[in-house]
């Protein structure tokens, strides 16, 4: 057994104190990723864990990258005929989390997911590498193939043959709509600070603190 009870960090580099909230998360969530854009520890700033719950209720994390933030909320890509992708289409609730440990902020977002339009996803598909594009054709994502020279072999097979590219209609944006936020800035004495925004009826924002 392996025993880490007394693996122990103290959190001092910063604070999210009660004058420096501010009435639209937007703003607050864009000034902690151009901290971690900034930062040289942090090597995909826009790396987040992306939760979903499949048809028999159970959860699943993953890491994928946020490549879009729009008004209202974020834009990640992948196969709709992935995991990810069939639990999202029977449950639109999803969680995303960001964790910067060089900066000991944590960002936790609930939303809503839908698929966007596939001109927006055209555009991003074909601004991506030829390589990019080919793997994403090359891969039926999550599912069993018999080993890794199969994949190879195919993704070689449609290169050969790759003069007119097209996006595959199972390849493509989910536009996830945020409607809570909770940042999280470690603290000394394990006395983070949590602050919570949900989005009203009205889609105003109402903050709390919460304990840690």
């Amino acid at each position: 057994m392996k025993d880490f009870s007394d693996y122990r960090k103290n959190y001092s580099k910063s604070s999210l104190l009660d004058h420096e909230i501010v009435k639209d998360p937007f703003v607050l969530f864009k000034s902690w990723l151009k901290m971690a854009e900034d930062d040289s520890q942090i090597d995909e700033p826009n790396a987040m864990t992306l939760s979903t719950v499949n048809d028999k209720n159970e959860p699943r994390n993953r890491v994928v990258l946020m490549k879009m933030l729009k008004k209202n909320g974020i834009v990640f890509f992948t196969n709709y005929e992935s995991k990810k992708g069939d639990a999202i289409k029977k449950n639109h609730n999803v969680c995303i989390s960001f964790f910067w440990p060089s900066l000991e902020k944590q960002i936790i977002i609930n939303g809503i997911c839908s698929k966007i339009s596939k001109k927006e996803s055209d555009d991003y598909f074909y601004s991506r590498p030829l390589d990019s594009q080919l793997g994403a054709i090359s891969s039926d994502q999550s599912k069993e193939i018999p080993s890794r020279e199969y994949l190879e072999k195919k993704f070689n097979e449609i290169k050969i043959n790759s003069s007119n590219i097209i996006r595959p209609n199972n390849w493509g944006g989910f536009f996830i709509n945020i409607n809570e936020f909770e940042f999280w800035q470690g603290r000394s004495n394990r006395l983070h600070d949590r602050i919570v925004f949900s989005k009203s009826n009205n889609d105003s924002w109402i903050t709390k603190r919460l304990s840690p």
